[in-house]
């Protein structure tokens, strides 16, 4: 045991070189770490042989195709004498790699969600998901897996003892040995989200209800340390005794004996934080930047080192902190007193170093006078505007005209809008005759406008309904509903758009291939089958006849036995084709046939594209087939049973660089969305909302297809069962990023996720 006389900690350096932000730290010895990104790369850094102090860069770890979280190290032996790392993505994929050459050992797939926390059990490694599972995996294969919670896992660890330990969304902690559960931890108010073992005392866990609690295996609660103004995303402890956490408040805390010794400020949410075994910390943060503190004197970084930091820091502050409403570093700066006033007590907030002054013209002396500084609410509720010293969701601006002057309204969602504005009214000495302006300049700008009234509801001066001058009361009613704009998605979309002239061309010209060919001669159609495809070309053209044409037997057959014995670089015409048939009422009540037996059409049909040498062409018609599938009611089992398979089998479009396959797969998702909420499936919402995501955060993704995806999102959170997941998993960076979209359908239905959100 080492025994560390607190002293404060402080920057030794900084490790630079991912591209956003760093998610997890392994250290693997005090002199490799590991750190892995949202860039969906992992780096290996190590002690730099000129200055002692310093990590370098000595690998980048490239494989996984979305962003990386939990790590995890396996010491080195005789076939890795750097020893390996483990890392678990959002792509579902756990990876092994060799330190050595930065290859990948083994790919574990299995999971269907987010891969949420790694861990080594002895040979093993056992991983957590937001699928609700633990799996245990040896040598490369899964051999056991079993849900551990009734919501998504969070963070599993391994305690020296052998047993295992759970973190959920549903608050509680489960102690596991294999996968019988001995005990479950329950005391936390929020989502559990890291954990850590407290050398000879128990675990360690951090959760969203901002607290930290150490643990006994007998259940009890030893320590509970609070200090902590938002989420707590993970803990870490160290021999000496001392505790580490990293929060969404961007501080890193220092813990001794339950009390906070000491906090280290960051430019961004803190989101990992270890102890390495000589007791410096390495933190992660949100700005792409993994440090490395110190207690030691001669490790502490240069002073120019530590003024560039403080510099960061103040620059981040300063862009954060708001005066009035605006962004502190918006404000003019104080040569905008130079210009004068235009009326007597026009007053103007300018920017005095890290603060915002007021300061009020005054015409007879033709001057600016200082009035004093201006401060907004505390950091984290400063987006709440104040009136009169209250805080309040809304504090409009409104112009009466005539001359008279700008009046402030404050407003809560909550509030009945005809009861705000008769109070304003009579606050402000104005006619009741305003009254139904105000009303629906109320639920305009706060998004209400879909407002119904509550029976209750008496207007104060009639004791009626709300009472409007000329017009007789309402007698309908409740209380206000936020309006959506592109939430909940009704109905699904289809794509019913068909180039059929290019169909045929394509499937002839590849037919004459065939033939042509001695070895594929038996493959082509004879010239009755071609025929028979311009007949069901010419039956699916004439949409308006629809119900009254039909197919024969032999049509489904004949597209059968295209997509079956056609090479893969041929089959794209007779798919799409399949893309249309779904639509005609009559193939798809033929199609259904050949999907209900053991000879499933479309599952083999997804296999055979999606294969190791996959074409977009087939992926683009396929995704579009099974997009077209949610028009008719008779393939909503189907497409319900096996939503994860087909999930997986796709995976991987949201991030090709083929735009229509982007927006066929955000399509798929979209429909899925409606089905699984209808169907009441939060396991399939789950796994929809994961997907969703991924596409919501890649930068490259096609506006189209983002936008589809975000809705899916808003959908899902507003009718689904998966809201709480969703903001687990960091939805309102989504929504707040597609609020600062220049796109105006991204800004709208980021919007409307904001507003589900903040919807108790």
């Amino acid at each position: 045991m080492m025994d560390i006389d607190f002293n404060e900690y402080k920057l030794r350096c900084e490790l630079r070189g991912h591209d956003d932000d760093v998610r997890g730290i392994c250290v693997c010895t005090d002199e490799h770490i590991a750190t892995s990104s949202r860039d969906r790369t992992i780096r290996i850094w190590s002690l730099d042989s000129d200055n002692k102090r310093k990590y370098s860069p000595s690998k980048i770890l490239l494989g996984h195709t979305s962003f990386v979280g939990p790590l995890a190290w396996i010491s080195p032996n005789e076939e890795y004498p750097e020893g390996r790392l483990i890392s678990g993505s959002m792509d579902t994929s756990v990876f092994v790699w060799n330190l050595t050459n930065g290859e990948i050992v083994q790919a574990l797939k299995g999971h269907k969600m987010q891969v949420t926390g790694v861990t080594l059990d002895n040979e093993d490694i056992v991983s957590s998901s937001v699928d609700q599972t633990l799996k245990r995996w040896r040598n490369g294969q899964l051999v056991e897996s079993w849900e551990a919670h009734q919501s998504p896992i969070q963070a599993v660890l391994r305690l020296p003892s052998g047993e295992l330990v759970s973190g959920s969304s549903d608050t509680t902690l489960k102690l596991w040995k294999g996968n019988t559960s001995l005990r479950t931890f329950a005391g936390h108010a929020d989502t559990v989200r890291g954990l850590a073992v407290m050398p000879d005392l128990g675990f360690l866990s951090a959760s969203h209800d901002g607290s930290i609690r150490l643990w006994a295996l007998s259940g009890e609660v030893l320590l509970e340390m609070v200090g902590h103004t938002s989420i707590v995303y993970s803990v870490d402890a160290h021999a000496s005794g001392l505790i580490v956490s990293g929060s969404e408040d961007r501080h890193a805390k220092i813990w001794k004996d339950g009390v906070c010794v000491q906090s280290l400020e960051h430019p961004g949410c803190v989101w990992d934080a270890k102890f390495l075994e000589n007791g410096d910390i390495v933190t992660a943060c949100s700005d792409g930047v993994a440090r490395v503190w110190t207690v030691r004197d001669g490790m502490i970084a240069d002073q120019m080192e530590i003024d560039a930091f403080d510099s960061q820091l103040s620059q981040y502050k300063l862009s954060r902190k708001k005066v009035g409403g605006m962004k502190l570093d918006e404000l003019p700066g104080l040569d905008s007193l130079t210009l004068p006033g235009t009326s007597d007590g026009q007053t103007k907030v300018v920017r005095e170093g890290d603060n915002g002054v007021a300061y009020v013209w005054n015409m007879k002396d033709q001057r600016w006078d200082k009035i004093g500084e201006v401060v907004d609410g505390p950091e984290g509720v400063a987006d709440r505007p104040l009136h009169d010293g209250v805080q309040y969701d809304f504090v409009f601006d409104v112009d009466i005209g005539d001359g008279e002057p700008i009046r402030k309204l404050p407003y809560n969602r909550s509030d009945n809008p005809y009861d705000a504005a008769d109070k304003w009214l009579l606050k402000e000495n104005l006619p009741l005759a305003y009254r139904q302006q105000i009303v629906e300049f109320i639920l305009q700008n706060s998004g209400q406008k879909d407002f119904n009234f509550n029976p209750s509801f008496r207007d104060p001066f009639t004791g009626a309904n709300a009472y409007v001058p000329g017009q007789s009361s309402h007698t309908a009613a409740t209380t206000a509903k936020p309006l959506y704009k592109h939430i909940p998605k009704r109905g699904v979309l289809v794509f019913d758009v068909a180039q059929y002239d290019g169909i045929l061309k394509k499937m002839t010209e590849f037919n004459n291939t065939l033939r042509a060919d001695p070895v594929h001669t038996d493959k082509s159609l004879t010239e009755v089958e071609v025929s028979r495809v311009g007949a069901m070309v010419k039956i699916l053209k004439d949409t308006s006849h629809y119900h009254a044409t039909s197919f024969a037997g032999m049509d489904i057959s004949l597209i059968l036995k295209v997509l079956q014995a056609w090479p893969p670089a041929m089959m794209f015409p007779a798919t799409d084709l399949v893309r249309m048939l779904v639509l005609h009422p009559h193939g798809a009540s033929l199609l259904i046939k050949h999907v209900e037996g053991n000879n499933d059409l479309l599952l083999d049909l997804i296999k055979k594209v999606t294969e190791d040498s996959a074409l977009p062409a087939n992926l683009l018609t396929t995704v579009r087939v099974l997009v077209n599938l949610f028009k008719n009611p008779s393939f909503h089992y189907w497409l319900q049973r096996h939503h994860s398979q087909i999930l997986d089998a796709f995976s991987n479009c949201y991030s090709s660089p083929n735009k229509n396959l982007q927006l066929a797969y955000s399509t798929l998702l979209l429909n899925y969305a409606v089905l699984l909420i209808e169907k009441k499936d939060q396991e399939g919402q789950a796994q929809v909302l994961s997907a969703a995501l991924q596409i919501a955060e890649e930068d490259a993704a096609d506006v189209d297809s983002k936008f589809r995806s975000l809705v899916a999102i808003g959908s899902l959170m507003l009718e689904g069962l998966v809201k709480k997941i969703a903001i687990d998993f960091e939805v309102e960076s989504i929504a707040k990023s597609a609020k600062a979209s220049k796109e105006a359908k991204i800004v709208e239905v980021g919007a409307d996720i904001d507003l589900v959100i903040r919807q108790p």
